[in-house]
């Protein structure tokens, strides 16, 4: 089967020195990727700036901000088999950034904010895709409630639900696989186990479809 994963934050810039982005590190969809590898399937990782190495055997796909990310996608999701969408995706950005770094001011400074595209959305709503689309949610508070609702309005088969604070930057995870069926809890774990687990479910869900 043919991977295709994103991983890692993205990043909106303000001016050419600053930027928006959030506290993911990438080892979450690093990890989906080098299960993948290990179980034999193909791999292409979409990731945004992380402190990792690149796994080896997998074609890398380097963005920085939602929109690279958001084309990339598109670029090979059809050609895959499973789409798994782990990277944390600003969904926020400045309406316009500035060519020049923008001085500091005595005075309050105001900064817009515009939506960036949803990746997960516009591809959830592809009617007849060849993929098996994955989504990921981090929630602070009602992780299933949240993670449900996501779920179903972005139309997804599988969505991994964990709680934010404890997993971003850390080398373990506690999910709850959500699907048509319900919640189902797994164990917490170091990411690389999680993600065997999840390359192995994946996989289960594709051989009977």
């Amino acid at each position: 089967m043919r991977f295709l994963i994103t991983a890692g934050p993205t990043r909106e810039p303000i001016d050419p020195v600053r930027y928006i982005s959030n506290r993911s590190s990438g080892k979450m969809g690093y990890a989906i990727a080098d299960a993948a590898l290990e179980a034999g399937h193909d791999v292409i990782l979409i990731s945004g700036p992380v402190n990792l190495a690149p796994p080896s055997n997998a074609k890398f796909v380097s963005v920085s901000t939602s929109d690279e990310m958001f084309d990339a996608m598109h670029r090979y999701a059809d050609s895959c088999d499973v789409c798994v969408l782990c990277a944390a995706v600003a969904d926020y950005k400045p309406a316009k950034a500035s060519p020049t770094k923008i001085k500091k001011r005595d005075e309050r400074f105001s900064l817009e904010l515009v939506r960036t595209r949803d990746i997960l959305e516009s591809l959830g709503q592809q009617r007849d895709r060849p993929f098996l689309l994955v989504g990921f949610a981090a929630e602070t508070n009602d992780v299933k409630e949240n993670a449900e609702a996501k779920r179903r309005r972005k139309k997804l088969p599988l969505l991994v639900a964990n709680r934010a604070q404890d997993t971003l930057g850390q080398d373990e995870n506690e999910v709850t696989l959500l699907d048509d069926a319900g919640a189902h809890p797994l164990p917490r774990m170091d990411k690389l186990a999680l993600a065997r687990r999840l390359v192995a479910e994946i996989a289960a869900r594709l051989s009977v479809g």
